[in-house]
């Protein structure tokens, strides 16, 4: 990419950033909110001083939960703690998260290396799910958390409420190959046994993740395998985020 074709870019990135300042009614300058969609392929290719999104990634990730644990604890005063991590894990989760980045636009902001940019990371998860999280740290660094609360609330409630509601699949293997792949790592399943008469055979899986072990039983393979998954995933979360 000539020198010529950068600039081209950069101005187009900075329009798409001033319109989705606008958008969002964020009252933080554009040069500030750039800070969010620094990615860390494009501060590797510049001469001067900038730093990635990815601290702001850290503090976002922290907020986001905080944000929707708050919501929960108080828009569901008769649910046990049980069940509304269940429905945090999945709300605040890497699919969820980069699916919102999405549908927001946040892939046409951002600032990538030349690599990066070609082999299409402007549509990869990961990093839409980590700009959405750079985004909200920043905005809680510029606005407060009463502001940034009600963000992460407006973004996500539709989310939660599929999730309240049963409409989205408690999907652990998902989740646990998120957060596997966050830490750089993947589950490994193993099926360990199978007991009963053809009709009523019963399954016994283990997955290992991270030096983690799940077990899990179910009349189906994948039912075993997601009922590990779970324990995994449950295990790994409350181990310190590999981040």
């Amino acid at each position: 990419m000539t020198g010529e074709a950068k600039r081209g870019k950069a101005s187009l990135n900075e329009q798409a950033l001033i319109a989705l300042g606008k958008r969002l009614k964020l009252k933080i300058v554009p040069a500030k909110l750039r800070e969010a969609f620094l990615h860390s392929s494009y501060v590797n290719e510049r001469s001067e001083e900038l730093e990635s999104n990815e601290r702001l990634e850290f503090l976002g990730d922290a907020v986001i939960e905080l944000a929707i644990n708050e919501h929960l604890f108080h828009s569901f005063p008769h649910y046990s703690e049980g069940e509304l991590t269940k429905i945090k894990s999945v709300v605040v989760s890497g699919p969820v998260l980069a699916e919102r980045a999405a549908e927001l636009g946040l892939g046409k902001v951002l600032f990538l290396g030349v690599g990066e940019e070609e082999s299409g990371g402007r549509r990869r998860r990961s990093i839409l799910a980590d700009t959405f999280e750079a985004l909200v740290g920043l905005i809680f660094l510029e606005c407060g958390y009463e502001r940034v609360a009600r963000f992460v609330v407006e973004q996500l409630r539709d989310e939660v409420e599929k999730v309240e509601r049963h409409q989205r699949m408690m999907d652990y293997k998902s989740l646990l190959q998120e957060e596997a792949q966050r830490r750089g790592g993947r589950p490994v399943y193993t099926l360990l046994q199978e007991e009963g008469a053809d009709h009523q055979k019963v399954f016994t899986v283990r997955v290992m993740v991270a030096g983690l072990e799940g077990i899990g039983r179910g009349r189906r393979v994948k039912e075993a395998e997601q009922a590990a998954a779970k324990q995994a995933y449950f295990k790994l979360e409350n181990m310190n985020p590999g981040k």
